[in-house]
């Protein structure tokens, strides 16, 4: 399964001057890491038994044996390649990025032997390893004796994951009431950052759990019950959170939508679940951009009538900021302001109380073709994991103030900005507008104004900051910054040194984490503080996870490879199943490889054990028997210097099968040119290799994404193939114009 899944060789972690302070030799570790490291005719035996080890052992803690000796790659290292972190820039020349000493010694995870001793008890014992960690919440019940029971193997049965069951508890409660008994009750819990600059709020743990318990209170008035959907359809306010907390604390099972998504796309999600209430704003103003997002879900209501599931209560929120109350379409009987009731509902409400398998909510994958996948987080391992990973992912403290710039209609927004960071005591920033508004430095005016110390963000994001220009960093302290995070998708190297760089001012380590909507939370992600990290590299497994790299045939591939990425058990956090389709839930995630989750994602692991995320495996192209990750394409395209961002999509090809077909955005001021297009082709060709070089480039002036910042490839693949009249639902794309712009230049 894992295999050489090592850290570097602390010798080689260190540049020559700073060579005495490598925290990995220090008193503090034992001699894990540094015994054997002086002799190289020892490193080249160490190797060989390494590598003899890969394929004599056949069990989970493979790559666990491999740290205890030198990394296989460690001895190729032809120099001292490595900075140790706060001490100088990362460089193309820098494999590895090292924790200083004094951000190990406060670490929550300090050392790699910390994490081999906490991975190991998460495999052999996973019940003992979770139950631990679930006791430090509050249970109305203990669960069972069985911790954990799962099939993963459709050929033995339906597919079934039950964590806790038995245990009864509620995370709003853990969330909110748990929190202000420990005395957190005046401690800020969120931070609201409006769209324009002055504008803002703050809400603390005892205000928040008196907000949300008013929301509760309205939604029971109403006839909401333990079970019922309720969908939200709501921007970034502090409203949208709440909403989410309340519905928990009464059991009901909550929807989130994001407030972009078209009105065909939310009637779609209002007709799959039948919800009892639709809570919405009346408009939103995004950048200088005013969003009618009530005549969206009024549009979306009366096409679910059409198709029998009607709505009897939409409330409203009145944004006085974005629209006016009278300019408001609004149907009587139904819409109801969320100011006239809500504030007149009690402060106090009882908690529903739960079994740990209680549905938590439901989130919609993307419905741009076919029916939306309901997937369906359940509640007590959904709290465990989600907090857990929070907790050491980002090494998060008391003391810090978290920003995610996800919205919460995404699981991003779910897992870690609401539930993680809250069940975590955390003081968590939300920002209503768009990162460039009123211009590129707005993101780092608010890490300043609330002191931010984790920044989790979008490769997409950072790449966007890289066009505009260092300048619009550089003016802002940014001093708070302490640790940094990406998601979404993989981040290309170069993106990922400018991120570590330039923002977090080569000081700040990047939590670059791999997980889906499925997993709900962290899977393979660095531990600040633990070991060496790698550009562009998801690292190691998070503790309970084991991943698999399998190929076509579903055989697990060892050491260093390429393929598809599986999980061999559950953890926590899974989903259960696909809201009304767990056929689809197997047929889908389960079939295509028997015995095993597959994420339909592409991954390499390398030569040290440090997984590589590619993209998904329909994001892969077939060139002439090559199969090409197109995260490796878009990597090459952007470390030239004039790149901004590149996007690669595969068409058909009447001889090689398919042709990669690269849309490039340019560094602004840079004018289109051939021979700039050429040196493109041939930074790909140096980088992977002739076989992997663009048949076409595709001028960009912008790339058609969604208001979270996701590159819409769909779209891209309709362009490139010329299936203009194929190009469907544009409505949640943050500029649509791009699209019409793209076509124009299909050509030049």
């Amino acid at each position: 399964m894992l295999s050489s899944q090592g850290v570097l060789d602390p010798i080689l972690c260190v540049t020559q001057k700073n060579k005495n302070k490598n925290p990995f030799c220090s008193s503090s570790v034992s001699s894990l890491f540094c015994n054997n490291i002086n002799s190289s005719s020892r490193r080249r035996r160490n190797h060989k038994n390494l590598m003899s080890t890969n394929h004599r052992t056949n069990n989970y803690l493979r790559h666990l044996e491999s740290m205890k000796i030198l990394p296989s790659g460690a001895g190729r290292i032809p120099r001292l390649n490595a900075v140790i972190l706060g001490e100088s820039l990362a460089t193309e020349e820098n494999d590895f990025v090292v924790p200083s000493q004094d951000f190990a010694n406060q670490a929550n995870v300090k050392s790699p032997e910390q994490y081999l001793k906490m991975y190991k008890r998460s495999i052999e014992d996973p019940a003992g390893f979770w139950s631990e960690i679930a006791s430090e919440f509050y249970w109305k019940q203990k669960w069972g004796d069985q911790v954990c029971h799962e099939n993963f193997d459709v050929r033995k049965g339906n597919v079934n994951i039950e964590w806790f069951k038995g245990g009864i508890t509620n995370i709003c409660y853990n969330c909110l009431d748990r929190n202000v008994e420990a005395g957190l009750g005046d401690k800020v819990a969120f931070y609201w950052e409006g769209n324009e600059l002055g504008v803002d709020a703050t809400l603390t743990y005892t205000q928040l759990l008196h907000q949300v318990c008013q929301v509760a209170n309205y939604l029971k008035d109403i006839g909401v019950k333990k079970g019922d959907a309720v969908i939200i359809y709501l921007p970034m306010l502090m409203e949208l959170p709440i909403t989410m907390l309340a519905c928990a604390r009464i059991g009901a099972v909550h929807s989130v939508v994001f407030a972009g998504f078209s009105s065909e796309s939310l009637s779609q999600r209002i007709i799959d679940c039948k919800p009892k209430v639709v809570i919405t704003c009346n408009a939103v103003k995004r950048g200088s951009k005013v969003i009618y997002l009530k005549d969206i879900v009024d549009t979306a209501i009366n096409d679910s009538t059409q198709n029998g599931v009607s709505i009897d209560v939409c409330v409203t929120y009145d944004n006085k900021l974005a629209l006016k109350r009278e300019e408001t379409k609004w149907t009587k009987g139904r819409d109801i302001w969320w100011q006239d009731v809500i504030p007149h509902c009690p402060t106090t409400c009882p908690v529903e109380w739960l079994d740990a398998e209680d549905p938590l909510f439901l989130l919609y994958t993307s419905g741009s073709t076919g029916k939306p996948k309901g997937v369906v987080h359940t509640t007590g391992g959904y709290m465990v994991y989600t907090a857990t990973t929070f907790k050491y992912a980002f090494d998060y403290k008391p003391s810090d103030i978290y920003w995610c710039t996800a919205d919460c209609g995404w699981i991003t927004g779910h897992s870690y900005v609401t539930y993680g960071p809250i069940l975590n005591g955390a003081t968590v920033v939300l920002y209503e507008g768009a990162p460039n508004y009123p211009d590129a430095g707005r993101s780092w005016n608010i890490v300043d104004k609330y002191k931010v110390s984790i920044f989790y963000t979008a490769p997409t994001l950072v790449r966007s900051l890289m066009r505009d220009g260092d300048e619009h960093v550089t003016r802002y302290s940014r001093k708070s910054l302490r640790v940094l995070g990406s998601v979404g998708e993989p981040i290309n190297p170069s993106a990922w040194r400018w991120f570590y760089n330039v923002i977090g001012d080569s000081r700040c380590p990047i939590s670059d984490t791999w997980w889906q909507t499925e997993t709900g939370g962290f899977m393979i992600t660095p531990l600040p503080g633990a070991w060496p990290q790698k550009p562009g590299s998801a690292t190691c497994p998070f503790f309970g996870v084991q991943p698999v790299i399998v190929d076509e045939n579903g055989v697990e591939i060892e050491g260093e490879c390429s393929g598809y990425l599986c999980i061999k058990k559950s953890w926590p956090g899974a989903f259960r199943t696909l809201y009304g389709d767990h056929e689809r839930y197997e047929t889908t995630y389960f079939k295509p490889f028997a015995g095993y989750y597959f994420s339909g994602d592409g991954c390499s692991r390398d030569k040290d054990g440090y997984y590589w995320l590619t993209g998904r495996v329909d994001d892969v192209i077939n060139v002439s028997g090559h199969r090409i990750g197109t995260a490796e394409v878009e990597s090459a395209l952007v470390s030239h210097p004039k790149c901004a961002e590149a996007a690669v999509v595969g068409v058909e090809h009447e001889v090689k099968g398919q042709s990669i077909y690269a849309f490039v955005t340019l560094v602004d001021g840079v004018p289109y040119s051939e021979e700039l297009r050429k040196d493109l082709v041939l930074t790909v060709r140096k980088q992977i290799g002739a076989f992997a070089a663009p048949d076409k480039i595709h001028w960009a002036p912008g790339l058609p994404k969604t208001r979270s910042g996701k590159i819409m490839r769909r779209i891209l693949r309709k362009i490139a193939s010329r299936q203009l009249d194929e190009l469907g639902d544009t409505s949640t794309l943050a500029e649509p114009n791009v699209v019409t712009e793209l076509i124009e230049l299909a050509d030049s």
